[in-house]
C-alpha cells in the first residue's frame, strides 16, 4: 500500500471514530441540553483535524482530544487514530513518547469514568490497540525494508551488472582484435572505460540515494539519447513524475543492455510517446529474436516488477529469427 493512500485511510479512520464517540456519548448521556457543548466540541475538533496539517496542527489536535475526553470519556476512542497519526508523522522517539502519553491518558480517564459509571472498554481497548499499533508498524517497516531490497536489485540488476556484463564483452572482444585490429580494440577499450565511468556514477547515486545520473539536469528524451542513437518522440514532451522517468530509463537500459548482448542486432529503435495521462515506451530490434514465451529471466522479471509497482504494464514480443519488441505504457497522473 502507498503512503498517500495508508494516510487517507488513517485520517478517514479519525472522522469515523469521532462520529462513533459522539453516538457513543450522546448513547449514554442522551438527548439532553447539556449534551450540545461536547456535540459542538467534537464538531470543532473535527474541522481542526480537516484543515490542519504537519506536526505543529497534530499537536493542536490532540491538544483539543484531551479537553474534550476530560468532559466526556467516550471521546477516549480517539486515542486509536491518534496512535497511527502520531507514528505516521513523528521520528520514532518522539512517537513512542506521544504513544505512551497517549496511552496513559485514555487510561487514566477510562479508570476515572469507569468508578462512576462501568464500562471497562475505554481502559482496556487503548491500551490494547496501542500494542497492535506498535507491532504492526514494525511489521510495516520490515515489509518497507524488504521492499526497498527488491528496488535496489532491480537497480543493481539494470545498471552496475548490466554495465559490468557490457564491460565484459567490450573487454574480451578488444583482446581478440588486439593484434589483428588494433584501432578497433582500442575503440573497444575506450568504450568499456566510458561504461566504467557511468558505473562508477550510478554506485556513487546508490550511497547518495539520488536520480540517475543520466537524469541530472536533463530530460528523459535527452538521457534516452545518449544511450542510442535512433530515439524518436512523439508527442509533446510533458513533466512526470520522476519515478516514472526513473522506470522508463531503466527499462530502456536493460532492453539495449540485452540487444547488444543477445539479439545479433543491425538496428534497434526506441520510441518514446507522450499521450495524455500516459507515456510509452517500444524498443523495436531486428536481430535473432527469441521465444518470448519459454524465455523468462531476472531481468524480465525484474522489469515487469518495477513496471506493474508503478500501475504500469509491460508486454514483449518477440519469435527465433523475426526481432524483437518490449513495449511499455505507465500513467503519468495518479496511479496506485
Amino acid at each position: 500500500m502507498d503512503t498517500q493512500r495508508f494516510d487517507r485511510i488513517v485520517r478517514t479512520g479519525f472522522f469515523v471514530v469521532l462520529a462513533a464517540c459522539t453516538v457513543r456519548y450522546l448513547w449514554w448521556s442522551g438527548l439532553v441540553t447539556s449534551a450540545l457543548p461536547v456535540v459542538c466540541g467534537a464538531a470543532v475538533l473535527g474541522l481542526a483535524f480537516a484543515f490542519t496539517t504537519g506536526r505543529a496542527g497534530l499537536v493542536a489536535v490532540l491538544v483539543g482530544w484531551v479537553v474534550l475526553t476530560l468532559v466526556a470519556a467516550s471521546f477516549t476512542w480517539l486515542a486509536v487514530p491518534f496512535f497511527f497519526l502520531v507514528l505516521r508523522t513523528f521520528p520514532a522517539r518522539t512517537a513512542l513518547v506521544l504513544v505512551v502519553g497517549i496511552t496513559a491518558f485514555a487510561a487514566v480517564e477510562g479508570t476515572v469514568h469507569a468508578l462512576t459509571a462501568w464500562d471497562p472498554s475505554p481502559i482496556i481497548a487503548p491500551v490494547a490497540i496501542a500494542v497492535l499499533a506498535f507491532v504492526l508498524f514494525r511489521n510495516l517497516h520490515e515489509a518497507g525494508r524488504l521492499t526497498e531490497r527488491v528496488r535496489l536489485s532491480r537497480e543493481i540488476h539494470d545498471t552496475l551488472a548490466q554495465g559490468l556484463s557490457s564491460m565484459h564483452l567490450l573487454l574480451h572482444a578488444a583482446d581478440q582484435e588486439w593484434d589483428t585490429a588494433p584501432g578497433k580494440a582500442r575503440e573497444h577499450v575506450r568504450q568499456a572505460a566510458r561504461t566504467a565511468q557511468e558505473n562508477l556514477a550510478e554506485a556513487r547515486r546508490f550511497v547518495r540515494e539520488l536520480a540517475p545520473p543520466a537524469l541530472d539536469g536533463g530530460s528523459l528524451p535527452d538521457a534516452l539519447s545518449r544511450l542510442t542513437d535512433d530515439v524518436r518522440i512523439v508527442g509533446e514532451p510533458y513533466p512526470v513524475h520522476v519515478d516514472v522517468e526513473i522506470a522508463v530509463l531503466r527499462v530502456a537500459q536493460n532492453a539495449l543492455a540485452n540487444v547488444k548482448q543477445h539479439a545479433s542486432a543491425s538496428r534497434v529503435v526506441v520510441t518514446l510517446t507522450y499521450l495524455n495521462g500516459e507515456l510509452t515506451l517500444d524498443v523495436c530490434d531486428d536481430g535473432v529474436g527469441f521465444d518470448a514465451s519459454a524465455c523468462r529471466g531476472f531481468g524480465l522479471r525484474a522489469t515487469e516488477q518495477r513496471v506493474q509497482a508503478l500501475g504500469g504494464r509491460v508486454t514483449v514480443e518477440s519469435a527465433p529469427g523475426e526481432g524483437t519488441v518490449l513495449a511499455l505504457s505507465l500513467p503519468t497522473r495518479g496511479g496506485s
